[in-house]
């Protein structure tokens, strides 16, 4: 565990500087480009005193150069639309710039710091509601796959019965895989989309990340079901139905716990190998997830939350504030990283102390 925790601070570390480097060498060579556009016109001096905006002062401008360079009217006349242009494209990015350019102040750190926590809560919510989801999904799926391989349907009631449980799932699936935007704005008059409710709700049934983990869950359950110990321990009278409601059986309110046991029968043994080997997944599951909610944010124009935040620091070339803000974001997915990494750690130490 302490070479991962090295590996992934030395990760961080390199990440840092690597963007802090590349802000250094952007600040550098725009510096660079705006000293060579104002060098051509240091020669002439400091221009302020003239109203460009003001005819009389433009033409007498044009005197003052046709006197300074007698006998070349043409080349004159190219260096005034030069000037001209030039001052009016500098009058129009300083009052550009009054409106969207911002540095780093501990006023605006304080500010990012304050999305980011809104985005962080956002995030662990999502992500320990699509953890259990994805777990009771996948549980409650391959339950009534056992069930409905025990008994086929005799009847015909019975088969309408699971044809209609079967389209249900389908367009419950084709709902799960549906993008954030399409969702959102098919609802959005009657919920408030700045709300960390729907944000949540949004980032959990949206994009896929739900039922593609859910159908790797129910992977891990199917491979362990057909290991060699799941048929000793039915051998040693170990509880193996799969109906919700008998006595050697799964009960509903099992697959609903947060926390899942099934204590007595086979299915505990395959349900904690299949956890164990999904662990490794969540970090998967995060950077998709993160990947989700800045889709979210931006596409719906969510103003004063992180990522839509940084998508306008981002078009006002603002690239400090923007810096701060993609590490924030990388440093939540090496936080979800150390943590997947520890709990796969408490997990083998588990299982070294049970061989023992």
């Amino acid at each position: 565990m302490k070479s991962k925790l090295l590996e992934h601070l030395a990760g961080i570390a390199f990440v840092t500087f690597a963007l802090l480097a590349a802000l250094w060498v952007i600040t550098i060579a725009s510096g660079t480009a705006q000293r060579k556009q104002q060098a051509g016109m240091e020669r002439f001096g400091d221009l302020s005193f003239i109203d460009f905006n003001n005819p009389f002062e433009r033409a007498l401008l044009r005197d003052v150069i046709n006197i300074y360079y007698p006998g070349r009217s043409d080349r004159n006349d190219s260096l005034y639309n030069a000037i001209v242009k030039y001052k009016q494209k500098e009058f129009a990015d300083k009052l550009q710039e009054t409106h969207v350019a911002e540095g780093l102040s501990l006023q605006k750190i304080i500010e990012i710091l304050g999305m980011y926590v809104n985005f962080f809560i956002i995030f662990v919510l999502v992500m320990v509601l699509t953890y259990y989801g994805v777990q009771t999904m996948a549980v409650f799926r391959f339950a009534y796959k056992k069930r409905r391989a025990l008994s086929p349907a005799s009847s015909a009631s019975r088969k309408i019965q699971r044809m209609v449980i079967d389209f249900l799932a389908g367009l419950g699936t084709l709902l799960l895989f549906c993008p954030a935007y399409v969702i959102a704005y098919s609802i959005r008059t009657e919920f408030n989309t700045d709300t960390v409710v729907f944000m949540v709700l949004l980032g959990v049934i949206s994009n896929g990340v739900l039922i593609t983990y859910a159908n790797k869950f129910y992977s891990f359950l199917v491979a362990e079901s057909r290991k060699g110990y799941v048929d000793t321990a039915i051998v040693k009278n170990m509880n193996a139905g799969y109906r919700f409601h008998s006595a050697d059986g799964i009960p509903i309110s099992s697959i609903l716990n947060p926390v899942k046991k099934f204590k007595g029968h086979v299915f505990d043994h395959i349900f904690r190998n299949a956890r164990f080997q999904y662990l490794s997944t969540i970090k998967e599951q995060a950077s998709f997830l993160i990947t989700g909610l800045i889709i979210i944010e931006m596409a719906l124009n969510i103003h004063g939350h992180l990522n839509y935040e940084m998508l306008r620091q981002l078009l006002y070339k603002n690239y400090s504030i923007v810096v701060v803000m993609i590490l924030l974001i990388f440093y939540t997915v090496k936080m979800t990283d150390i943590f997947t990494d520890y709990l796969i750690h408490r997990e083998n130490m588990k299982y070294e102390n049970t061989n023992q």
